[in-house]
């Protein structure tokens, strides 16, 4: 199953993300970042559905929330990064 992944460097402004999206309508879970992906210096990840992503990332920046990236996550493939 693929899912988005919208990655923070900490817990804060993921849970404020979270918050944040959850009050705009978008469904979407706060968890640790999958380990193949921690490396990149990303700990905390909000994962929803992928037709979320590009709307989510907008509300996230007109709220000035700051986030790494997007990637659309498949448990069997590696990350892909979203162009939003």
């Amino acid at each position: 199953m693929k899912y988005c992944l919208i990655t923070f460097r900490s817990v804060t402004p993921a849970q404020r993300g979270d918050s944040l999206l959850r009050k705009a309508g978008i469904s979407c879970t706060l968890g640790r970042t999958p380990r193949p992906m921690e490396e990149q210096g990303c700990g905390y990840s909000l994962r929803l559905r992928p037709v979320d992503g590009a709307r989510a990332a907008g509300i996230l920046r007109q709220h000035q929330i700051p986030f790494r990236k997007v990637y659309l996550w498949s448990e069997n493939n590696p990350p892909e990064e979203m162009l939003v």
